[in-house]
């Protein structure tokens, strides 16, 4: 599912963040001049922003082709990345302005796995992926005067599967989790969303599948979301997903997969666990015999004094039959991460030095690492060391 090159997508993933880069940084100043602290414009419906995500991850492997293998985000490893380049424009709904919208671009390689790769049977890329992959969101929505008020967004959304987002600020770690890279970022359809109650919250959604730049028929897919809030602290969230993600659209082909939450938030302390689980037959395999995938993360976060935090991740990703990842591997992993972060009105940089370790045990389990073990191809070590230095910078009103 997931492959990177030093080819075409490298270069594409280049100039599309310069050219974006330089593209929002010229209005920054003249936006940071009109709209201040004691601006009217600060309670508006409308938003807009830019950011950039830079690292450098020193992988003590010394993989000649510089590709963290099974890696979906930070792909790039001891050079430094532009792994993402965003703008956006949004608009919120509510009671008094009903009608709202988002619109995104970005850039840079993290977006490149979000193409497949071409898979007979299960993953075609739809047409004009390779430049749809710079959408960061295309959507409109409505806040309709139903109950406690049903939100409708169509077009392409935020998915509501997972924990950890694709933009590193967003988390509690800078790299993201396996579960994470191998669950969908976005999604292309319909979505509403109700408010029950101040405790529960209901979502139903009808996609375009499980990739959202993948083709392999014309059904739609299903999801819902389930949110409990016993307390002010605690989140539970329940999310699942049912469809057809292979060009056999029979119902005993059909993927059913599960993402599990919870969050626990008391000041400077957030804690959290997720759980992902994942099956489907194999419609194009002799027999057609049922694949599965399975993984789970703790995340740990403390704000220690004002700009310093600091995190800590273990995490496992399990898939049996290299239905995800393309390897039947165990994924295990140990992320540790340093954060300072420096705000400013309108303004916000996060520098992180996170450590991790990495294991990968299994018939296709392994990173790359220094040396061929043939011409062309690439030795494979089961375990990794890498230490990353990341700075976020993030504009928005």
């Amino acid at each position: 599912m997931i492959a990177f090159g030093r080819t075409r997508n490298q270069r594409q993933g280049l100039r599309w963040t310069v050219a974006l880069w330089l593209a929002l940084l010229l209005p920054v100043g003249s936006v940071g001049l009109a709209f201040g602290e004691n601006s009217p414009a600060a309670s508006s419906d409308w938003h807009y922003g830019a950011m950039i995500d830079l690292s450098y991850a020193l992988d003590f492997s010394f993989p000649e082709n510089h590709r963290w293998r099974s890696k979906g985000t930070t792909p790039r490893v001891n050079e430094l990345a532009p792994n993402m380049v965003q703008g956006y424009v949004r608009k919120d709904v509510s009671e008094t302005s009903r009608w709202g919208m988002e619109f995104g671009v970005q850039g840079g390689y993290d977006t490149n796995a979000l193409v497949p790769d071409a898979n007979p049977g299960r993953e075609k890329p739809i047409d004009g992926a390779d430049t749809l992959r710079h959408l960061s969101r295309a959507n409109v929505s409505y806040l309709a005067p139903v109950g406690n008020g049903l939100t409708l967004t169509a077009g392409l959304f935020n998915s509501f599967i997972g924990y950890q987002s694709i933009y590193a600020k967003n988390n509690l770690n800078y790299t993201r989790s396996y579960m994470a890279d191998n669950a969908p970022y976005f999604m292309f359809g319909l979505g509403a969303t109700y408010p029950i109650n101040d405790a529960w919250q209901l979502g139903l959604y009808v996609i375009n599948g499980y990739n959202y730049l993948s083709h392999q028929n014309d059904q739609p897919s299903y999801g819902t979301q389930l949110v409990w809030k016993p307390a002010s602290r605690l989140m539970v969230t329940e999310n699942l997903y049912y469809g057809p993600d292979q060009s056999n659209t029979s119902i005993a082909f059909w993927r059913f997969f599960s993402d599990s939450i919870i969050e626990w938030k008391d000041g400077p302390v957030t804690l959290a666990a997720a759980y992902d689980v994942g099956t489907e037959n194999a419609a194009e395999l002799a027999g057609h015999p049922r694949t599965f995938w399975t993984a789970a993360a703790l995340y740990a976060r403390w704000n220690v004094s004002g700009p310093w935090s600091v995190g800590v991740r273990p995490e496992f990703y399990w898939d049996r039959n290299g239905r995800i990842s393309g390897s039947e591997q165990l994924l295990k992993a140990l992320t540790t991460t340093l954060e300072y972060k420096w705000t400013h009105p309108w303004q916000t940089a996060l520098l992180r030095l996170e450590y991790r370790y990495d294991e990968s045990t299994g018939v296709g389990g392994g990173f790359f690492k220094q040396g061929e073990v043939s011409p062309g191809v690439v030795g494979l070590a089961g375990e990794q060391h890498l230490l990353l230095f990341s700075i976020n910078w993030a504009f928005g009103r």
